[in-house]
């Protein structure tokens, strides 16, 4: 199973402050065991909120708020893509996670897979040929 792991901004992320070089060598340390364990997809931390925008379709046009955001406990720091065999695995895991910045909240989502909808039609079909498209880029075919 997949799931996402988001990690919640603090006001020190927010804020844009590096990692002290002891964190950061202390959550490399941390990815390098989730990648040994075959659990880590993908991940990245991301910028502050003042460095993006929300977007709202209104009418098939785009309402664009830009960041930062007031209510910090609703922007997103980072994230990870984790293959589990089950929820409380990936809660096991959250658990081990150094904190940084004062970000001790966490949101862990199951992703859906294709194969949780009708396997059958031109929607299916549709996101099976884009699940080949994507494969072949990442193999570099």
């Amino acid at each position: 199973m997949r799931f996402m792991v988001m990690i919640k901004a603090s006001a020190d992320t927010e804020a844009d402050v590096e990692p002290q070089e002891g964190l950061l060598l202390e959550m490399g340390k941390y990815n390098e065991e989730l990648v040994k364990a075959g659990i880590l997809v993908d991940g990245a931390g991301l910028m502050s909120s003042a460095k993006g925008a929300r977007v709202q379709i209104a009418d098939g046009k785009p309402i664009v708020t830009d960041g930062p955001f007031a209510e910090i406990k609703e922007v997103i720091a980072g994230f990870w893509i984790w293959n589990c065999s089950s929820l409380q695995e990936a809660i096991d895991w959250v658990a081990k996670c150094p904190i940084a910045h004062g970000q001790d909240r966490f949101e862990i989502r199951q992703m859906h897979e294709l194969e949780d909808f009708a396997t059958e039609g031109e929607g299916y079909e549709q996101h099976k040929k884009v699940e080949a498209e994507l494969a072949a880029q990442k193999s570099g075919a």
